[in-house]
């Protein structure tokens, strides 16, 4: 019986094979993987750097929509004065969270005359620019907003403030002058009712020259406690320093020139017209400054007023 003595070649050359083939498609799965894992990468990368463009878009379009921010209830960089009530005693039970070194009020408020409006019925126009940093501010507002409330109440006066920051740099930095100032356009535009309680507490609540001044949440807090009805909107514009660059905007114009002086540029603060005429008499006398007033009314009426028609003799019958 004979033997068949030749090696199974076919069948050691199909196990090759198969390994070979074996080999190649663990080598394409691997070169696959790699493949998607850079792709993954790529992806990743890519959507890190949307994200991140993403946020930089959000935070320049931020920044330039405060930049073109403007108070749609100002006139000329002023506010006028809608309601003046909430001073006779000063917003004394106000608090504030935190201390920014305040000022304190001296002395209440003299009586003074009311201005009446003579022969014409059109009250006096009076306007006022503030640092809510400038010490001559807080002792302007102290000793004459109680008269002022009144004649504003009466219809005597018409009243405007006009926030400026010309003490920016006297805050160690936090430009809180420059704030305030924002931060009382967020209260006339969103709360005018409340503008009059709202600037009253900023000077007479003031912190000192070189002082870091109230934050942001401070400055909200004291809207809040000024009685604003739209807490929420008021404190996001106020936190998010919506109108800071109005502010600095407003008071280099008004360095360069304010308007209806025929070219006057602002020079300090307080800064007050009585119908276009610069009062420079004695800030913290309510009495002189009400004397100016009348004495600016009457020279109005006096300067207008219309020469009463003298009866002519009747001729005898």
């Amino acid at each position: 019986m004979s033997h068949d003595q030749t090696p199974n070649v076919p069948a050691e050359r199909d196990r090759r094979e198969a390994v070979r083939e074996k080999a190649q498609q663990v080598k394409a799965k691997q070169t696959r993987w790699r493949i998607a894992r850079r792709s993954l990468i790529g992806v990743g990368a890519v959507a890190v750097i949307a994200v991140g463009a993403v946020g930089v878009s959000a935070a320049l379009n931020s920044r330039e929509a405060r930049s073109q921010a403007l108070p749609a209830a100002a006139t000329d960089d002023g506010f006028a004065v809608t309601t003046a009530t909430g001073v006779a005693d000063p917003l004394a039970d106000q608090t504030v969270d935190g201390s920014a070194g305040t000022m304190s009020t001296d002395a209440a408020p003299s009586a003074a005359p009311t201005p009446e409006p003579t022969g014409t019925a059109a009250p006096v126009d009076i306007r006022v620019y503030v640092d809510y940093m400038s010490a001559e501010a807080h002792e302007f507002e102290a000793a004459n907003a109680t008269q002022l409330s009144k004649w504003v109440a009466d219809g005597a006066a018409t009243l405007s403030y006009y926030p400026v920051a010309m003490l920016t740099s006297k805050s160690n930095g936090t430009k809180y002058s420059l704030r305030a100032a924002g931060a009382a356009a967020c209260v006339a535009t969103h709360a005018s009712d409340r503008f009059f309680a709202y600037n009253h507490e900023l000077l007479t609540n003031q912190p000192v020259v070189d002082s870091d001044g109230y934050s942001d949440q401070q400055l909200a807090d004291m809207a809040q406690g000024a009685g604003v009805s739209d807490v929420a909107t008021v404190r996001d514009c106020i936190e998010d320093e919506t109108y800071t660059s109005w502010a600095k905007a407003a008071t280099d114009r008004a360095i360069k020139g304010l308007p209806g002086t025929d070219g006057q540029a602002l020079t300090a603060t307080p800064t007050v017209f009585v119908n276009g005429t610069e009062y420079v008499g004695t800030m913290n006398d309510a009495k002189e400054f009400a004397q100016f007033v009348l004495t600016v009314d009457s020279n109005a009426y006096y300067s207008t007023a219309t020469p009463t028609p003298t009866p002519s003799a009747t001729p005898a019958g």
